[in-house]
């Protein structure tokens, strides 16, 4: 099969060593990072992504593989001339993972926990001691001094609501350096560090073509992704 895979450029590392593993021709399409911090837009970018449903050579696409899970309900309401076909799970961590299942399983056990990977982590904005003293930085120079101050307080008071920093590990090159930088940021934020195993194998299914119901949501040509109020499978097709 000929697919595309349109998904975060945080996940590109991951994107791309199961697209160089699939039995399949697949095309990456990476979008912007951040999308998912607004939902209308994030729609609004990968229904555009949708509209090509050829390669570059003129051959048409078997399907449109989205690499982000229902992230807020920023892809709820997609839909295209060809099938979509979308991991089942919350956001793309699932991805990273390998089952909503595993996610849900250790969201509910380590209560508060922020997420960290190779993608996220160059990204910039993982919470920690550079996030902290770029952004103060950036707030001296537009606010001055005491206004900078205030704000930094104000920004800093969601940091309480967490309690984990967890490194998910592919094995990539240089994890030991991104285990290492998740592990400062947990000891400057007063959090806890763990990490876990990262699992391709949901993503190299999705790639593969193994799309069994239990873990991906096919829709068909002129059909929407909705929501699952259910919350049993996380997303359908309406």
């Amino acid at each position: 099969m000929i697919l595309q895979f349109i998904v975060c450029k945080v996940m590109q590392r991951e994107a791309y060593l199961c697209a160089a593993r699939s039995k399949n021709l697949v095309d990456v399409v990476l979008m912007e990072q951040g999308l998912h911090d607004e939902p209308d837009r994030l729609r609004r970018q990968v229904q555009k992504a949708l509209e090509t449903t050829h390669d570059v050579q003129g051959r048409p696409y078997d399907a449109s593989l989205l690499g982000y899970g229902l992230c807020s309900n920023g892809i709820a309401g997609l839909s295209a001339q060809i099938p979509v076909v979308v991991a089942r799970g919350h956001d793309c961590i699932t991805l990273l993972l390998g089952s909503k299942e595993r996610y849900k399983e250790y969201f509910d056990s380590h209560r508060g926990v922020y997420w960290y990977s190779p993608g996220w982590i160059e990204s910039g904005k993982q919470p920690g001691r550079q996030r902290y003293e770029a952004l103060l930085a950036e707030y001296r120079q537009k606010y001055g001094e005491d206004n900078a101050k205030y704000l930094m307080e104000v920004e800093q008071t969601w940091i309480k609501e967490y309690n984990w920093a967890t490194y998910i590990d592919w094995g990539m090159a240089d994890s030991e350096k991104y285990r290492q930088f998740t592990r400062q940021c947990a000891d400057f934020l007063g959090w806890n560090y763990d990490e876990l195993k990262g699992d391709p194998g949901l993503m190299q299914r999705m790639l593969d073509g193994q799309w069994d119901e239990e873990e991906f949501l096919v829709v068909k040509p002129g059909r929407k992704i909705a929501e699952d109020v259910t919350n049993q499978g996380i997303m359908k097709a309406d």
